[in-house]
């Protein structure tokens, strides 16, 4: 991303996230946006897409940026592989140069497969396919013996037939302004969650009717040689926190509450780092990375960088809620 893109970035983040008007410009773009998205989605409830032939979950958002939905794909992943299901994952695959289904491997390029599909791989070892068409995505995952798909975003990608809609939020930044883009973050009007089947709320107060999240790491992995270490250990001295995430606030707020003292540096989301990002770093100062940083710097051998996993904990009631309805949609049930 060019300096000027990260400048209307930064200056749209503020804007969605202040308490002020923004401008009439932004607001009038907004007006427009907010119609396509309806006519949109009408267009696709009133063509109903065909079912693929095995349930799908969609897990999604309604706001730009992260909120979460990797780690809760991966521990819905554990959830369904526990109670017998043969779970397989789809994504869209941010800067993937796929343009057919493609299975992501362990040792696939974040290049070709994006960095989130390779992070779920590595760490669900499940099967994993990447498609700019979702459908296509979900039938190879299928033909590869899923009997479940987890659709890793796509809330808006209507094209995809779905069962089930778990929406994630940002339970500290919400909906900003509640405004669409680009006055505001959203995708869609926060009425939408009234349709979704489930409401989950990553950090902060759960509002009524939505599910808590969080998310749990105490633990740093070394890049170089898998080396581990309790982040208590670098409490004592400086370090850098580097995050390209869709809210790189979330990490650096991780390391704090652990008592870290570190620099920290907010890049784009998916960021593809090089061995310049780390150029500037004193050889004997450690890097903290987010896990999904560093499936794209796995070939620096940078034995400076350690980076942290973190798991979702989800709800008591997450799971026997989806998993009832998942048995009645095995055994030919209505979900309704």
């Amino acid at each position: 991303m060019s300096r000027s893109k990260r400048a209307i970035a930064a200056w749209l983040q503020r804007q969605w996230y202040a308490d002020a008007q923004p401008p009439w410009g932004l607001c009038a773009l907004s007006r427009g946006f907010g119609a396509a998205v309806a006519l949109r989605r009408g267009y696709y409830r009133s063509n109903a897409q065909a079912a693929l032939g095995a349930p799908v979950i969609v897990v999604g958002n309604l706001s730009v940026g992260g909120t979460g939905k990797t780690p809760l794909v991966i521990a819905l992943v554990e959830l369904l592989r526990e109670h017998g299901w043969s779970p397989g994952v789809i994504s869209r695959g941010y800067g993937s140069s796929a343009r057919m289904p493609r299975e992501v491997r362990c040792d696939s390029d974040p290049a070709e497969v994006g960095d989130e599909p390779l992070l779920i791989r590595q760490r669900a070892g499940c099967p994993v396919f990447v498609s700019p068409k979702r459908p296509e995505a979900a039938r190879a995952a299928i033909e590869a013996g899923a009997d479940v798909v987890v659709s890793d975003d796509g809330l808006q990608h209507y094209a995809l037939p779905r069962d089930v809609e778990i929406a994630v939020v940002d339970g500290m930044r919400r909906f900003g302004n509640g405004r669409l883009l680009p006055a505001g973050p959203l995708r869609e009007p926060v009425e939408r969650l009234a349709s979704v089947d489930f409401v989950i709320c990553n950090g902060g107060e759960p509002a009524p009717g939505e599910l808590s999240m969080t998310l749990e790491g105490g633990m740093a992995v070394r890049l170089a040689d898998g080396e581990r270490r309790p982040l208590a250990a670098f409490a004592g001295r400086k370090s850098v926190a580097m995050a390209g995430i869709g809210n790189p606030e979330r990490f650096f707020s991780h390391l704090a509450a652990a008592g870290l003292n570190f620099e920290p540096v907010a890049l784009p989301d998916h960021h593809a780092y090089s061995p310049d990002d780390f150029r500037s770093v004193p050889e004997d100062m450690p890097v903290l990375i987010t896990e999904k940083d560093a499936v794209k710097c796995r070939r620096l051998e940078d034995p400076r960088i350690w980076y942290i996993p973190v798991s979702a904990r989800l709800d008591p009631a997450v799971a026997p809620r989806l998993l009832n309805i998942l048995e009645r949609i095995r055994h030919g049930q209505t979900t309704a």
